[in-house]
């Protein structure tokens, strides 16, 4: 009985694997969204305002972002939890496929967050005057609480594996 229950468990790490694809189907959505945008702005580019532009660019920088964000989760994670990539020698790999635990891939993914919040909070500056201060001190509070928070993961990681 007891082998059954661990290989069965052992086992549903697979159903995972469909959430790992839809995150691919995600990144599609992303895709055509990030060309829609593309796609909007080269009519208008000579007649846009260089502030207007350069919001449109930040958010199609936040979403390379998400984007790679969505691969690094989506790879790294089937690669951790489902199975690992059979990949064929000479075929184009990621040089850090096989290399990324679930402990490295929270940081990479908290990293990313920071990131993602700095270009929004840019984006967010950009247009201050049209934004109340009490909204702009939040945007900032959010932020900050995402970056302490990477910080104080960033650390306990390197508490943990120094002992």
């Amino acid at each position: 009985m007891e082998r059954f229950i661990e290989n069965a468990m052992y086992a549903s790490r697979w159903l995972l694997a469909p959430i790992y694809f839809g995150l691919s189907l995600a990144l599609l959505a992303l895709a055509l969204k990030f060309f829609q945008e593309v796609f909007h702005i080269l009519p208008n580019v000579f007649a846009m305002a260089e502030a207007d532009l350069i919001l449109v660019l930040l958010s199609l920088i936040d979403m390379a972002l998400v984007g790679g964000l969505l691969v690094m989760v989506m790879i790294s994670g089937y690669e951790n939890f489902v199975s690992q990539l059979d990949i064929k020698e000479g075929t184009e790999k990621l040089n850090w496929l096989g290399k990324m635990d679930s402990s490295s891939l929270k940081m990479k993914v908290a990293a990313s967050i920071v990131a993602i919040s700095s270009i929004h909070l840019l984006k967010v500056f950009m247009d201050a005057k049209n934004i109340p201060d009490t909204k702009l001190m939040w945007y900032v509070l959010i932020h900050l609480t995402f970056v302490g928070s990477a910080f104080a993961m960033g650390y306990l990681d390197k508490l943990t594996k120094h002992d």
